[in-house]
């Protein structure tokens, strides 16, 4: 099978979106599996969610097969300290005005690593992105290159940039950073 967007567009197929990417991506994207949400009185199929990780060197390239298809609108960014790597996990949907059942939602993990956590921007994209990927950069370390605006989101302006409050290691908060809530 030849990958043709406008055909995967005119389904609004989720399985061709799925073999489009297998097809353009090989052993890039991993863990790739495709989950139906059912609801209801019928317990029909109401949406799809795929998830899969990609490697971040071909993180722009996946975002920019999304466009093939429809515009990815983006819904938030998640991540997790897991050791030697931060997990980002980009939350998008896709086929938003197909109706019931034909929206696809889509999770993009990508693993940055720590020696080096820097994180293409999608901010000229998608300038909705920008408090997600400030989020972060302040919370887990990770530096959007392309993101014009670095300030701090959630954390007080006097807090000293070099504790990450989500991470695991000796970047995240101390015991003398944690107060007890009463």
């Amino acid at each position: 099978m030849t990958c043709r967007p406008e055909y995967v567009k005119e389904s609004s197929d989720p399985q061709e979106v799925v073999a489009c990417i297998e097809e353009r991506f090989g052993e890039d994207v991993q863990d790739l599996e495709l989950r139906d949400y059912k609801g209801g009185k019928a317990n029909a199929v109401q949406y799809r969610v795929l998830w899969l990780t990609v490697k971040l060197e071909r993180f722009l390239e996946l975002v920019s097969i999304f466009e093939e298809f429809d515009f990815p609108h983006f819904q938030v960014i998640s991540g997790n300290d897991e050791g030697d790597t931060v997990v980002l996990n980009y939350h998008f949907a896709l086929f938003n005005s197909a109706g019931k059942s034909k929206r696809l939602n889509v999770t993009v993990s990508v693993r940055v690593p720590k020696d080096d956590p820097v994180m293409p921007s999608l901010w000229e994209w998608i300038p909705g992105i920008e408090y997600s990927e400030r989020e972060m950069r302040e919370m887990l370390g990770v530096d959007f290159d392309g993101l014009p605006n670095k300030g701090l989101v959630f954390l007080p302006e006097d807090w000293n940039e070099d504790v990450k409050p989500w991470r695991r290691d000796e970047t995240g908060p101390s015991e003398k950073d944690v107060r007890e809530l009463s």
